[in-house]
């Protein structure tokens, strides 16, 4: 830290508590009043080095006693009036970062230039300013932190793009020039902003030593910082994006899954208590919209978990839409290193009643398919109070941005990594009561059919989805099991299916025709499917030559909401649930029924009023199954 001390003069400035006990022999010609404090003061040596007082003593008139001079705006307020004072009167004075810029905004109000006498304190200030205070690192960052103070007089001085501009080359330079920051001695933060639950311990490195540092400014000064590196284009995409990562952790609210924010202590928040609790909201939501305007442009730049997380916070700070949109965007980029967790954002909106924003999570898998293509224009973002000053590079970013999407697609194995992510995702959404059926489609058919090499996450998801819906109608419960693919089911799926009463008669039998052939081709003999079999599944516009291939499944089934296989292979359990279904005749969907013809609506009517075809077709088929069972053992 760097001190400066000038003047050597014995005191004779009087503060305004020494006023009260100053000798009736010291004579004083002079009130200035700064604020609510009073001064009793000499002229000569005061107006000697002061312009501006020159001026306000020439235009008040003389009183009988003292000339009152009223300074209500000073700069500084009285710390800085009396550091200019004393220097004035060639008191000793302690100069530092802490100081030194309050000062410097003094003496420009009190125009103590060259003009008015040689070596006048605005020159010595500025002498110190340049080659001390921004040679040093910390240094600087503190005289940058006290520039908020005074931001306008701090803009008309230059001295926060001084600033700003010294520990920018200090990040670019070699950081062996530069003392190490005074963060690496100090404990850092465990905890993480949006979330709560993954460490953010920083590991500090030679290139990454700047970033707790920056850290302390505030959202303007660091988001001017940030762009003036950026700019440059010789820090990584990565360092800006663990820099980023370590201010949200600095700054914005914790945000527990259910979606409360959790209370910062007073050392961790740089809001007054007496804020009301809109504008601390207002304050995190213009924080929030800055780190995402300085996102790298570059695919892989900060975590896909660290997106979401911001994605998170921005709808429960109802941040604006395009920045809604554009960590959408992101998040779509790198969507296979998501988890389930990331996806479940709260939803906050009014005019839904589902517990999670799935609205959200349908645009970010938009976004993840639509890799590799042009995208549409980015609406217009809200500008901030403080992007007057944006400079060039950062109003190129959303175009660098563009441009990293159009170069980039989705790989397959991405695609398939993010089908598995998307049906477990369906299994926790699909607990809520009130998520529509139509959503429930919409998102799981947004991944195309080759993605899902098997579809027991699938079934699960629908399984849940109909326990947790028990009013959905027989052609609601048809719509929901389109989606799914028989073939593509494990044995324990199709053990759970053949007697799940929740499911069409359509999709029982589906599955009851694959099982068989599945177990026939386990013998190393696929045989024909009974003729009964073949007659029902017919009548349900289903080919059964489509499916003779023998079915090859690897995948199984977590053990949970009775995926138990134990009970699945009694014929008679099967039997009872596949007579169930076909009792449901009354319920069938006569749409469905007459989709190829009357002839055979009436047909299958025929056969469901025979009562003992059922037992003649399961019998046969269990038969076959027993037999290759056998075989196998």
């Amino acid at each position: 830290m760097k001190f400066m001390k000038l003047g050597s003069r014995p005191d004779t400035f009087y503060t305004a508590e020494a006023v009260r006990s100053v000798s009736s022999e010291v004579s004083s010609d002079l009130i200035i009043q700064v604020k609510g404090s009073r001064y009793l003061l000499h002229k000569f040596p005061l107006l000697s080095k002061c312009l501006r007082l020159q001026k306000l003593c020439s235009e008040s008139p003389d009183s009988p006693q003292h000339q009152i001079v009223q300074l209500p705006d000073f700069p500084g307020g009285v710390e800085a009036f009396e550091l200019c004072a004393k220097f004035c009167y060639g008191i000793t004075i302690t100069l530092s970062p802490y100081n030194i810029v309050a000062a410097r905004c003094a003496t420009e109000y009190l125009q103590m230039t060259e003009d008015v006498e040689k070596g006048n304190l605005i020159y010595k200030l500025e002498v110190f300013f340049n080659s001390c205070i921004l040679h040093g690192w910390k240094d600087s960052i503190v005289a940058l932190q006290t520039t908020k103070a005074l931001p306008l007089w701090s803009e008309d001085l230059a001295i926060t793009s001084r600033c700003i501009d010294a520990v920018a080359s200090k990040v670019l330079n070699n950081p062996s020039k530069v003392s190490l920051s005074h963060s690496h001695s100090r404990r850092v933060r465990d905890d993480v902003s949006c979330n709560g639950t993954e460490s953010l311990r920083h590991k500090s490195s030679s290139k990454g030593w700047w970033a707790e540092d920056l850290a302390e400014l505030s959202i303007d000064l660091y988001w001017r910082t940030m762009i003036a590196i950026k700019s440059s284009g010789k820090i990584p995409s990565n360092l800006i994006g663990d820099a980023l990562k370590i201010y949200a952790s600095r700054w914005l609210p914790n945000i527990t899954r259910n979606g409360h924010v959790k209370k910062q202590t007073s050392s961790d928040s740089d809001t007054s208590s007496s804020d009301s609790a809109g504008e601390i909201t207002s304050k995190h939501r213009l924080l929030l919209e800055s780190i995402v305007s300085l996102l790298p442009a570059e695919k892989g730049a900060v975590s896909c978990s660290f997106l979401l997380k911001l994605l998170k916070a921005s709808n429960i700070l109802n941040a604006s839409s395009s920045s809604k949109m554009e960590l959408a965007t992101r998040v779509g980029l790198q969507l296979e290193e998501a988890t389930v967790n990331d996806l479940l954002i709260p939803s906050l909106s009014h005019t839904s009643e589902t517990l999670y924003d799935v609205e959200l999570v349908m645009n970010i898998l938009e976004q993840f398919m639509a890799q590799g293509q042009s995208p549409p224009t980015s609406p217009p973002r809200s500008r901030l109070a403080f992007e007057r000053r944006r400079s060039r590079s950062a109003e190129n970013i959303n175009l660098e941005f563009q441009e990293s999407r159009r170069s980039s697609s989705a790989s397959h194995s991405s695609k398939l990594k993010v089908a598995k992510l998307v049906d477990r995702y369906l299994q926790e959404v699909a607990r809520d009561v009130n998520f529509p059926l139509s959503k429930f489609i919409a998102l799981a058919e947004i991944i195309p059919v080759f993605a899902r090499h098997d579809h027991d996450d699938l079934y699960r998801a629908i399984d849940i989805y109909l326990k947790a819906h028990p009013e959905l109608n027989k052609s609601e419960r048809k719509r929901l099991c389109r989606i799914l693919d028989c073939k593509k089911l494990s044995m324990e799926a199709c053990m759970h299916a053949a007697q799940n009463e929740l499911l069409p008669l359509r999709v029982v039998v589906q599955v009851l025709f694959f099982e068989q052939t599945r177990a026939a081709a386990a013998g190393g003999k696929v045989t024909d499917l009974p003729s009964n079999i073949k007659e029902l599944l017919t009548t349900h516009g289903i080919d059964p030559s489509k499916y003779a291939a023998p079915l090859s499944s690897t995948t199984s089934i977590q053990a949970e909401d009775n995926w138990s296989v134990s009970g699945f292979k009694s014929p008679k359990s099967r039997s009872s649930t596949l007579r169930m279904k076909l009792a449901e005749e009354d319920d069938l969907d006569e749409n469905d029924l007459a989709r190829n013809g009357i002839g055979r609506n009436s047909k299958f009517k025929s056969f469901c009023a025979i009562p003992t075809q059922p037992k003649k077709m399961l019998s046969k088929l269990w038969s076959t199954n027993r037999s290759a069972n056998e075989k196998n053992n």
